[in-house]
């Protein structure tokens, strides 16, 4: 099995969105169950939308999900690689020029469908005489290239969708080179995947009919064809396909403080047959993955359900998953984890106990008055209860009138995790300063 080996192949002209996330995730966790080898290949062939940026990005999310990769490509490196095998299909008749304009291909689309047939291209171009290739040359045209499909139905075993069946005759022979000379999609990922070892490859479903016409591509380059997993492509809460999905990108989730491995957890488990629970490692979260447990439906994705999902996540993070990241402690993050609405939260709360707090009194009076009723330390979980029924007792108060000036004093801050958890954490020395009114 070691010969396994799977790519996330990012184009670099937009910013890590959550559906190519997904796809990266799983082609990581395939390889980590496989115990393969997951590759990173830019496909920068787009020269007019690829940009630095864009690729500094896509790296950079990938680091933050964790996802490492042990090899790298890129595309544009590789042109003269493409040329290569381009011109000997050439020769072989499996790619042949095509003079059609635009204007042109656009009017038999509309004939096609005006007449209640499929939009496949007729292959006028292998009809031409010499002396009509000679005419459309003279006009200035350049010709862009289609792969010719051979006949009959291309089959294949999805991972995810079972058994896939394309006729030919349902299929345009698809564009692989452009008039201006540049590559398309099709051909250069399949050069890569053959010259690379590529033996899996998991992307969305909307690549489902790329598929089958790759599968006579990798046949023609004369390379093993890899298994295919197809997933389905996520909806937005509205039900439908949604713009703001391709949009949504890894720096707004980080923005908003969801942790990277509650966004794989989440991810894993979207749309399968199984619960979508907290896992903290991602080769915990590999051992468990089942492409068969995908559904067929497109999954919904929902942002305030991953904002829930991380704050249960959070609650239950262990200290080893954060120790690198804040300077609190085991037993402070311990205490208050279980409050936190995201893991940044706890520095807040670390300097509101262990720092300075300028105290917001409400109500001195009774603020110094609950000063003089502090116990003695040591304190415990148990110590805020029995302070709260002395000052109830002694000044007579009850609910918010007896809560909120003690937290406003201890805290300066309405809400926050439960004063019984802070108290101790504060200490005697602070707690009894800050119902006084000072600053400590």
């Amino acid at each position: 099995m070691n010969n396994i080996k799977v790519r996330f192949a990012p184009s670099p002209t937009g910013f890590m969105h959550i559906g190519n996330t997904r796809t990266a995730l799983f082609n990581w966790l395939l390889a980590a169950k496989l115990g393969g080898k997951f590759m990173l290949r830019i496909d920068d062939t787009d020269r007019l939308r690829s940009k630095a940026e864009y690729e500094d990005a896509i790296r950079d999310a990938l680091e933050w999900l964790g996802l490492s990769w042990s090899e790298e490509a890129r595309q544009s490196a590789r042109v003269e690689r493409y040329n290569e095998v381009t011109e000997k299909l050439k020769r072989e008749g499996r790619i042949y020029a095509c003079y059609e304009t635009p204007e042109e291909l656009t009017f038999m689309r509309k004939r096609l469908l005006g007449k209640g047939l499929p939009p496949i291209y007729d292959r006028s171009a292998l009809r031409l005489t010499e002396e009509q290739v000679k005419r459309y040359q003279a006009e200035g045209r350049q010709p862009h290239y289609r792969f010719k499909l051979l006949d009959g139905d291309i089959v294949w075993h999805d991972m995810v969708r079972g058994e896939c069946r394309y006729s030919e005759k349902n299929l345009s022979d698809p564009v692989v080179i452009r008039a201006d000379g540049t590559f398309l999609y099709h051909l250069p990922s399949v050069i890569d995947d053959v010259d690379f070892g590529i033996t899996h490859i998991v992307r969305g479903e909307d690549h489902v009919t790329n598929t089958a016409a790759q599968i006579q591509m990798f046949e023609a380059v004369g390379g093993k064809v890899p298994e295919f997993a197809h997933l389905p492509l996520l909806t937005g809460k509205e039900g439908k396909l949604s713009k703001r999905l391709g949009s949504l990108g890894v720096r707004d989730i980080r923005r908003d403080g969801i942790e990277a491995m509650a966004l794989c957890s989440f991810l894993a488990r979207l749309g399968t047959s199984e619960p979508i629970e907290p896992f903290y490692d991602l080769f915990s979260l590999a051992k468990t993955l089942d492409l068969s447990k995908i559904g067929r439906a497109q999954p919904r994705f929902d942002e305030e359900e991953l904002k829930h999902f991380n704050m249960r996540f959070v609650h239950s993070m262990p200290y080893a998953a954060v120790e690198a990241r804040f300077n609190v402690g085991e037993d402070f993050w311990n205490a208050v984890r279980g409050n936190l609405n995201v893991a940044a939260d706890v520095e807040l709360w670390h300097e509101i106990c262990c720092g300075k707090v300028v105290p917001a009194a409400e109500d001195v009076d009774f603020t110094r008055l609950a000063a003089e009723l502090l116990p003695p330390e040591p304190w415990n979980g148990e110590t805020f209860a029995a302070w709260l029924n002395e000052v109830k007792a002694a000044s007579g108060r009850k609910g918010r009138e007896l809560f909120h000036p003690l937290r406003l004093a201890l805290t300066a801050r309405d809400d926050g995790p439960e004063l019984k958890i802070l108290l101790p954490l504060i200490g005697r020395e602070k707690a009894y300063r800050r119902l006084n009114g000072e600053a400590a």
